[in-house]
Order: C-alpha cells, then sequence, then structure tokens
C-alpha cells in the first residue's frame, strides 16, 4: 500500500514540477530550462546522500542511472519543444499517456505480474492521463511532426521510468545523481553542436530551478514505489503528473476544467482505488 501512495505522490510532484518548467519554457529554449532543472537538482541529490550515508553503488548502478539520465533529458528537451510549436491540448495527452503505455508493456514482461485488478487500475490510470490532459477544443489538427515529436517524448518518458527501476534497492540515490550529472553532460554537449547559449534569466533560473527541486523529490519517491512494487502499476500511477498541472493551472492562470477532465480525474481516483487492492 505505501508504495502506491509514493508512486501517486510522485505524480503530484511531478506535475507540480512541470508546471513551473512549462512556464519557465515560454520564454527560453528547451535546453536552457532542461540544464537549469537538471543542475539545480545535482546539490539536492548529493546532500541527501551525504546525510543518508548510501553504501557504495555498482558500477551497473551508476550505468542505469546514468542511461536514464541521458534518455529522461532527451525526453524532456524534445517534450518542451513539442509544446512550444502550440497544439498543446494535442501535445500533451498524447505523451502522457505514452509515458505510461511504455513502462506497463515492458514491466508485464521484465517484473512480476500484478494482480489482475491492479492491472485494470492501471489501464484505467492511462485512460485517465488522456482524459485530464485534454485541452480546449478549437478544432484544429496538430501537424504530423509535433504528433512524432510528442510520441517519441513519451517513449523516452516511458524508457527513463524502465531504466531508472532497475538499479538495485541497495544503489539508494546513487542512480539518481548519475543520471542528472550524466543528463547535464549530455544537454552541454547537444548545446554546443546546436550553438545554444549557456545563459539563463532570472526568472528561468528560479522557474527552472524549482521544477528541478521537484523533479529530485518525485524521483525518490518513484525509486521507492517501483523497489516496493510492480513497474507495470507504478509506472502508470506515476504518470498521472498531468493532474497535479491541470489543477496548477485551473488555480495559477484561472484555466477552466473540460466535463471529460474532471472525468479524468474521477477516473484516476479509481484507478488509484483499484491498484490498492
Amino acid at each position: 500500500m505505501l508504495f502506491l501512495l509514493c508512486a501517486a505522490a510522485s505524480a503530484l510532484v511531478w506535475g507540480a514540477g512541470d508546471f513551473a518548467g512549462g512556464k519557465a519554457s515560454q520564454r527560453a529554449d528547451s535546453f536552457v530550462v532542461a540544464l537549469v532543472a537538471e543542475t539545480a537538482g545535482i546539490p539536492l541529490v548529493a546532500a541527501w546522500l551525504l546525510i543518508a550515508g548510501t553504501g557504495v553503488p555498482s558500477a551497473a548502478d551508476l550505468a542505469w542511472g546514468a542511461a536514464s539520465g541521458i534518455v529522461g533529458n532527451a525526453g524532456l528537451v524534445i517534450f518542451y519543444r513539442a509544446l512550444a510549436g502550440g497544439a498543446m491540448s494535442v501535445v500533451a495527452p498524447l505523451t502522457a499517456t505514452t509515458t505510461a503505455a511504455v513502462p506497463l508493456l515492458l514491466g508485464l514482461v521484465l517484473d512480476r505480474r500484478p494482480s489482475a485488478l491492479a492491472l485494470v487500475g492501471a489501464v484505467l490510470a492511462v485512460a485517465a492521463i488522456s482524459l485530464v490532459s485534454a485541452g480546449p477544443r478549437d478544432g484544429s489538427r496538430a501537424p504530423r511532426a509535433l504528433l512524432a515529436l510528442a510520441l517519441l517524448s513519451g517513449v523516452l518518458f516511458g524508457g527513463y521510468f524502465t531504466l531508472v527501476a532497475q538499479a538495485s534497492d541497495a544503489s539508494g540515490l546513487w542512480p539518481l545523481l548519475a543520471g542528472r550529472v550524466a543528463g547535464v553532460s549530455g544537454l552541454l554537449v547537444a548545446m554546443r553542436a546546436r550553438h545554444v547559449p549557456v545563459r539563463a534569466s532570472r526568472r528561468t533560473f528560479l522557474l527552472g530551478g524549482t521544477a528541478g527541486a521537484f523533479d529530485v523529490a518525485a524521483n525518490a519517491l518513484y525509486l521507492f514505489a517501483v523497489r516496493n512494487g510492480v513497474l507495470s502499476v507504478a509506472a502508470p500511477l506515476a504518470s498521472l503528473y498531468p493532474v497535479s498541472t491541470v489543477v496548477l493551472a485551473l488555480a495559477v492562470d484561472r484555466e477552466r476544467m473540460r466535463p471529460l477532465q474532471i472525468t479524468g480525474l474521477g477516473l484516476a481516483a479509481v484507478a488509484l482505488v483499484l491498484t490498492a487492492g
């Protein structure tokens, strides 16, 4: 039961971080926002490792962490790029649903199978993500290039969920630190190749740093959940992050919720109850 609560909590925290990161990306390059967020998280993870006194991880644990960091950062940059192209009401649900579906399917192969009730709950969580992420209906169609970016970012996010879950329980948060260092290194290389200036405004620094801090907390909660539960259940629940993003948009930006979104919130609650059962 505790791992389900941690998975749900990670979704809430991730959604809040995405809201901050989305605000930052409205006026800054997606590479810069991702770089600020990833860099801000490094001292937080390092401080926790010093306080907790976790033992020395294996090379495999660090490798899984580094791979997840590179894949996750690539997904983040592509996701921000897709959002910047417009059609957010199409891009966001497609990305989030794909994110949940990838570890759900891989978890059935790599991990032990959950109960039938929990599996139904995980599938409902995927459906809830699509409904909650629904934006205003304006009749416009997203270009195929944006749809491709949305799908690709969702696959990469789902790959992150799966890769970081492969690290051993004894590794603590070391995979997260390895992922942050590898992710920042990859971003710097990509930015140099694309001639993107490494500078950020105060607004980008504050919002990106907030996104990074929330991301670290969400990652820690997700690691606990997936290490004490089942990947095919924990990952779809953690992928419910659009719930808190939508709620924050409602409270801060005064956006109005569509009936589909309200239905999605109810479906998310049902999914949590079923997985707990």
